[in-house]
């Protein structure tokens, strides 16, 4: 999945919601400088490095794939389409 000129599809605003945050907040949490990369990642403008992922998840109680669920099963599509052409070809 491709971000391109659209928007990177997430539930990080959801579920910020959900726990009571604002965005101010959950920047200070992370250490961010600012709110703008919240910002950013939660009109799907960008996409959180690893370890801010994973923050993220601790922080909102939930797994990275719930805060990402389209690219997830893209993901997993890709993933499971690659193994099927990797296996067959030694058999």
């Amino acid at each position: 999945m491709e971000q391109g000129s659209r928007p990177i599809p997430n539930r990080l605003k959801l579920h910020r919601r959900l726990r009571g945050l604002k965005q101010k907040e959950v920047s200070a949490l992370l250490e961010l400088q600012s709110p703008w990369s919240l910002r950013q990642w939660e009109h799907g403008k960008g996409f959180p490095n690893m370890a801010n992922l994973v923050k993220l998840s601790i922080l909102y109680r939930t797994y990275p794939n719930e805060l990402y669920p389209e690219y997830f099963t893209a993901m997993k599509r890709h993933l499971a389409a690659r193994e099927l052409e990797f296996f067959k070809g030694e058999c």
